[in-house]
């Protein structure tokens, strides 16, 4: 699948390097996420911090949990067509089901960034989309993690967790 690519090399949590406090945080999540594979969503993930940090966590949460690693190309995602975006997410997200991954957006603030007070109908559809991908990580029955520095309003998503890494 063009929208999707799979991460290989994923090491430990413990062989990162990262402060006690982040492998404690993103441990913690681990363990939620093998409790809820199955009947009830597993959760999703936001990370900030360093970029190379940030990737090395992801792949340490999916080495952890036994599951390879989609990361989602959001140049491929993201359309300026209405309508699309939403129909590659359904995509993306089926896909990382079919093969029972975890679901990593680098650089999420592509999506997260547009969500704003609607000004006008181009405001309106970018809002869309950002709720459609909140909608998908609440159905979604597998891991998703999200790379944002930008502020991100997810009060609904009732299983996310949020970790800054390397501080």
């Amino acid at each position: 699948m063009d929208l999707v690519r799979p991460v290989t090399g994923n090491r430990p949590l413990a062989g990162l390097g990262l402060p006690d406090s982040t492998v404690k945080a993103l441990g913690s999540f681990v363990e939620e996420a093998r409790a809820g594979v199955g009947a009830r969503r597993a959760g999703a993930l936001f990370l900030s911090g360093d970029s190379t940090q940030v990737k090395a966590a992801a792949g340490a949460v999916a080495h952890e949990l036994g599951r390879g690693l989609f990361r989602v190309d959001l140049s491929a995602v993201v359309s300026k067509f209405i309508g699309e975006t939403e129909k590659n997410l359904d995509r993306v997200f089926a896909a990382a089901e079919a093969q029972d991954a975890i679901l990593f957006f680098d650089e999420a603030d592509a999506l997260f960034g547009k969500r704003s007070e609607v000004k006008n109908s181009h405001d309106r559809f970018a809002n869309i989309e950002v709720n459609y991908l909140l909608q998908k990580m609440e159905s979604f029955k597998g891991v998703a993690i999200l790379v944002t520095n930008a502020q991100v309003k997810v009060e609904a998503c009732k299983l996310c967790r949020y970790v800054v890494v390397g501080k």
